[in-house]
C-alpha cells in the first residue's frame, strides 16, 4: 500500500472561499423546509399553551420557530429572536395597550 492510497483513505476537509473548513456530508442548509418538523414543533406549542401568559408565550415562540422550516414562510434566527424580544417586552409591560 503506498502513501498515496492511504491518503485517498482518509480525506482531508476542504476549505471554502472563505477559508473555513467545509463539511461535504454537512446539510446544504440548516433550515431547508421540512414539514414534518413544522408539524412536530406545531404539535408541541399546542400542547403547552394553556390559560397562563407564560405557556401562551411559549406556544407562541414555538410557532415562531417552526418557521424556520415552513416553505410558505421566510423569516431568519435573527428575525425569530427580535420576535421573540418583543413577546417577553409586551409581556413585561403588561400587554400590548400598555
Amino acid at each position: 500500500m503506498t502513501d498515496e492510497s492511504a491518503d485517498d483513505a482518509v480525506p482531508e476537509p476542504d476549505s471554502g472561499e472563505d477559508g473555513a473548513e467545509r463539511d461535504d456530508d454537512a446539510e446544504p442548509d440548516e433550515f431547508s423546509p421540512d414539514p414534518e418538523r413544522v408539524e412536530r414543533i406545531r404539535a408541541v406549542a399546542d400542547d403547552v399553551r394553556g390559560e397562563s401568559s407564560e405557556s401562551k408565550q411559549l406556544a407562541n415562540i414555538l410557532y415562531r420557530t417552526s418557521d424556520l422550516y415552513d416553505a410558505d414562510e421566510d423569516t431568519s434566527p435573527e428575525e425569530i429572536v427580535r420576535n421573540v424580544k418583543f413577546i417577553l417586552e409586551v409581556n413585561e409591560r403588561g400587554g400590548l395597550g400598555r
